[in-house]
């Protein structure tokens, strides 16, 4: 690619990369994702059929409403105070949101005692959330990041949130694990590499299970920190958090970057702050840091067995006694979507678990 053809940001990571060396995956991803102007999320919709992927609340309402559902339970258990933060943490178009405050208007106490945070870095993507979250009758905010949002009860809701946060990734080699980097080839072309020297003490801190690693192998990890800051807050102030995504029970070796435009996967070198970057949650490695601050772990399960729980097939029936006869096969469709358990369908590839304070002994949906 001719220089002059090349866009701003690559143009950005090969000078770092000039200038510093070989740039770490997290910081790349940062950059291709969160870069003022010139980032993925910060330039555009991402979403919907135009877009380059669709999430579970674009597919159909009974998924935001029976969060919102969720989120009322959860304020009954807690005693039902008073004044209660319920925060979104990456809302997408704000679509979740808006089916969560209608379905929770049956308990109109809970309605009454929200205040609504939204949790956003994408210019774009804020706009569509005021615009829909304009004639709420709620109070909303939006912030950067959870550490802005004020002290309080609280209820945190993710959906497809923590999958996008900066990934770092370590390798296998003879002599330990080296941290897996980006440069610039022979040919001129970012590729993958490896740094040279090795990660000091790194294989003290990976589960047990990670000691028969073999050369090669991948692992991935990601900052603790908003699942800590959520285990503190949810401690101190009680309350708790749902979070749905993309990814594995137990920490393990393997390599789940993967870059998606246009709903197809794409190479994640070859057009950066063009196209989506995502990598699986190690839920256990999410878990573990509520826990470390005191924080009670609900589940994980699929997201199938999460909505049907919820009561997605009640609801699907309702709304469908409710609607015109051509209604049905669509309603049908995405009831079937958001559960399907095959090997590649999101009912089964999603988990959700939850973190409350420890004053919470269950949550709807994860009973045992």
């Amino acid at each position: 690619m001719m220089a002059n053809d090349m866009p701003p940001l690559e143009k950005e990571i090969r000078r770092r990369i000039a200038s510093g060396g070989a740039m770490a995956i997290a910081k790349y991803m940062e950059l291709c994702l969160t870069d003022p102007g010139r980032g993925y999320y910060t330039t555009r919709d991402p979403l919907g059929a135009a877009g380059d992927f669709i999430t579970a609340p674009e597919i159909s309402q009974m998924f935001g409403e029976l969060i919102g559902l969720w989120a009322a339970a959860v304020w009954r258990a807690m005693d039902s105070p008073a004044a209660i933060h319920l925060v979104e943490l990456g809302p997408g178009r704000g679509t979740m949101m808006v089916d969560a405050l209608r379905a929770a208007k049956v308990v109109p106490e809970f309605s009454a005692a929200i205040a609504v945070h939204m949790i956003e870095i994408s210019p774009e993507l804020q706009r569509r959330q005021r615009q829909a979250l304009e004639l709420s009758d709620v109070p909303v905010s939006w912030h950067r990041s959870i550490d802005e949002v004020p002290d309080g009860a609280l209820i945190v809701l993710a959906n497809e949130f923590f999958d996008a946060l900066p990934v770092n990734q370590a390798v296998m080699c003879a002599d330990g694990w080296h941290e897996r980097v980006i440069g610039i080839g022979d040919d001129g072309e970012l590729q993958f590499g490896v740094d040279r020297d090795p990660l000091p003490l790194f294989d003290k801190f990976l589960p047990g299970t990670l000691a028969a690693a073999a050369i090669g192998e991948i692992f991935e990890w990601r900052s603790d920190h908003i699942a800590l800051e959520l285990g503190r807050r949810l401690v101190h102030f009680g309350g708790a958090a749902l979070i749905l995504d993309y990814g594995h029970l137990e920490s393990a070796v393997g390599e789940t970057l993967q870059a998606v435009g246009a709903h197809a996967y794409a190479e994640p070198l070859l057009a950066p702050g063009q196209v989506d970057l995502t990598a699986h949650v190690d839920f256990q490695a999410l878990a573990q840091a509520a826990e470390g601050m005191g924080a009670r772990v609900h589940g994980a399960v699929t997201q199938a067995a999460l909505l049907r729980r919820l009561g997605i097939r009640q609801r699907a029936a309702a709304l469908k006694a409710g609607a015109p006869p051509e209604y049905a096969g669509p309603i049908d469709a995405a009831l079937a979507r958001l559960t399907d358990e095959s090997r590649t369908g999101m009912g089964r590839l999603i988990k959700a678990i939850a973190f409350s304070g420890p004053q919470l002994d269950t949550l709807p949906g994860f009973e045992t």
